[in-house]
């Protein structure tokens, strides 16, 4: 009769080392994601979050809506922008957190 059984002593090191094989696989994988999406995504973030907070007054900008307009003036305390649009100089009042693009370029930007 032939036994298919390990005995013990080899179950027992063959069991513990593959654990530690799929831990480390787990851990491999959990930090490949982090490193493909969720690392890209905070760096884009911050760079946006920053050019909201530089954009300034004579900043010709581009809304989330697609409005697209120069800054004349911002309120600090509201968190909010004057932009005028069109020749007509209609004047719209938008949160900072609205803002999609900064069009003009700055010199000292670099």
């Amino acid at each position: 009769m032939i036994n298919f059984l390990p005995l013990e002593g080899e179950a027992a090191s063959d069991g513990g080392a593959s654990m530690w094989i799929m831990f480390a696989v787990y851990a491999v994988f959990i930090a490949a994601l982090y490193l493909i999406f969720f690392r890209p995504q905070s760096k884009r973030k911050k760079k946006e979050e920053q050019m909201r907070k530089n954009a300034q007054i004579g900043d010709e900008i581009t809304t989330i809506g697609g409005v697209c307009g120069r800054i004349v003036a911002i309120k600090e305390d509201t968190d909010t922008l004057i932009v005028e649009t069109g020749s007509d100089r209609s004047k719209l009042r938008i949160k900072r957190w609205a803002i999609g693009s900064v069009d003009t370029i700055h010199d000292d930007a670099e």
